[in-house]
């Protein structure tokens, strides 16, 4: 997919796992939420590992190492190799090792994760600004990471060594909600010291590439639940993506998405990979799919028809994307959503 103006979810005739040789699926929000597999998704993965996709899974959570990830889907029904998962800390450690001399000293604020891909790019993990650091990086440390991790960050970075930061992910999914996330803490040291970060994680660059470097994917599928890193992500790596909907991505974001956040395609949960998508075209002024038909009128989005919601949904981004152009829709939705259950 170039970067362009999408105006329309994309069709596909083939099962997406047919489609694409390697699916690069997000994990929080996707795959489990707290721990626990999503519905539908150790079945989906089955299928399509079955028929021949190769599964890998890419997550913007430093917390945890490969092996314990793998160890975990694979607890799951979801049999899964350390190979097989793609950490935003290996991003951020392989942009580290770039910049900085071999054995150089890191200060980690974060959990295990972090430390253990910072040893594989031969890097030392340190725990304090006292401890002659020469970066200073921050993952994801999860809900006990005490208060004093952030004060040690903000010391060393405030004497002005690199920063770097796994991720900017605001919030997490949680069994019991959404949880602030890295990107919360990013800011706590962010607001003490005035400085910036050096990014890895989706949507950036450096975590596409360390992507496609582990997985030699050639014709990658992005599968995520957030807008602005796992589909902006699949937007500047020029790769297709696509949205479900089972983590913290609703009806009404999907619609007012600006062109890097539209998915390739839409659907409910990772049954999506198993089969084709159906074509959203022009009709009666407005977009069909389905048995929906989806109109831009002058102040609201206005929708008729019966039959599957998602293919609802489906028209109307096209309305809405279409009204849009290269900004945001401002057209109001509630009404034409509620039809829909969205």
């Amino acid at each position: 997919m170039s970067q362009s103006v999408r105006t329309s979810p994309a069709g596909s005739e083939r099962a997406l796992s047919e489609a694409y040789d390697t699916a690069l699926l997000d994990l929080d929000g996707v795959v489990y939420a707290g721990g626990n597999a999503i519905v539908h998704a150790v079945e989906s993965l089955a299928t399509a590992r079955d028929g021949g996709m190769h599964l890998a899974y890419v997550t913007n959570n430093a917390l945890r190492t490969p092996d314990s990830v793998a160890a975990h889907l694979t607890e799951l029904g979801i049999p899964t190799g350390a190979d097989d998962v793609i950490t935003s800390a290996q991003a951020v450690a392989r942009l580290i090792s770039e910049q900085m001399p071999a054995g150089a000293r890191v200060l980690v604020i974060g959990g295990e994760g972090l430390r253990v891909a910072l040893r594989e790019r031969g890097l030392e993990p340190v725990e304090s600004a006292d401890d002659d650091p020469a970066a200073v990086v921050q993952g994801y440390g999860g809900p006990e990471l005490p208060w004093g991790r952030f004060a040690e960050a903000a010391y060393a970075v405030a004497r002005g060594l690199p920063w770097y930061a796994s991720n900017t992910d605001l919030t997490i999914p949680s069994a019991r909600g959404i949880a602030p996330g890295n990107g919360a803490a990013v800011e706590v040291v962010r607001i003490a010291t005035g400085a910036e970060p050096q990014v890895a994680g989706k949507p950036l660059p450096p975590m596409h590439r360390e992507t496609i470097l582990r997985t030699g994917a050639e014709r990658p599928l992005v599968v995520g639940d957030r807008l602005d890193t796992d589909i902006e992500g699949a937007f500047n790596g020029e790769v297709d993506s696509l949205l479900v909907l089972t983590g913290v991505t609703d009806g009404a974001q999907l619609l007012a998405a600006p062109p890097q956040h539209r998915p390739t395609y839409v659907d409910a949960d990772l049954r999506g990979l198993l089969t084709g998508q159906p074509e959203v075209g022009e009709a009666d002024g407005g977009f069909r799919c389905g048995g929906w038909t989806a109109v831009a009128g002058e102040e609201r989005l206005e929708l008729d028809g019966a039959g599957e919601a998602l293919d609802g949904l489906r028209a109307l981004c096209a309305a809405a994307w279409t009204a849009a152009g290269d900004g945001v829709c401002e057209l109001d939705s509630g009404k034409a959503l509620a039809r829909l259950g969205f």
